[in-house]
């Protein structure tokens, strides 16, 4: 049974930085890429980044691009999201999606002063 588990969320200062994880089980996770996308209040659930099985080609939407960093770690079977210089309308739950278009909970990012 495929799970994924996001973490890192939490409250941050316009400016700040958070780490998010998904953790993943239920599969062979060196063999997918794996996506971020997000929701803000009131909007539809947007892409945000992705990575390659093999962790070598990721991919951003402009309004994150050189400000997030997706990673991943094989070995762990986790995926991460590095956000810096968030902004309030970073504010969104964040949800990792795996194969098959199983997702997470989600975790909740607050960027506010």
């Amino acid at each position: 049974q495929v799970q994924l588990v996001e973490s890192g969320g939490g409250l941050v200062q316009p400016g700040g930085s958070l780490r998010l994880s998904c953790a993943a089980s239920g599969f062979t996770f060196s063999n997918y890429a794996m996506t971020w996308y997000r929701q803000a209040p009131g909007k539809e659930r947007e892409f945000v980044a992705v990575i390659s099985s093999t962790g070598d080609i990721p991919n951003y939407a402009p309004s994150v691009k050189g400000r997030f960093t997706i990673s991943r770690d094989n070995a762990k079977n986790t995926v991460y999201l590095q956000m810096n210089s968030l902004k309030p309308e970073d504010t969104a739950v964040y949800y990792c999606k795996g194969p098959s278009g199983t997702w997470g909970k989600g975790t909740l990012v607050t960027v506010s002063s």
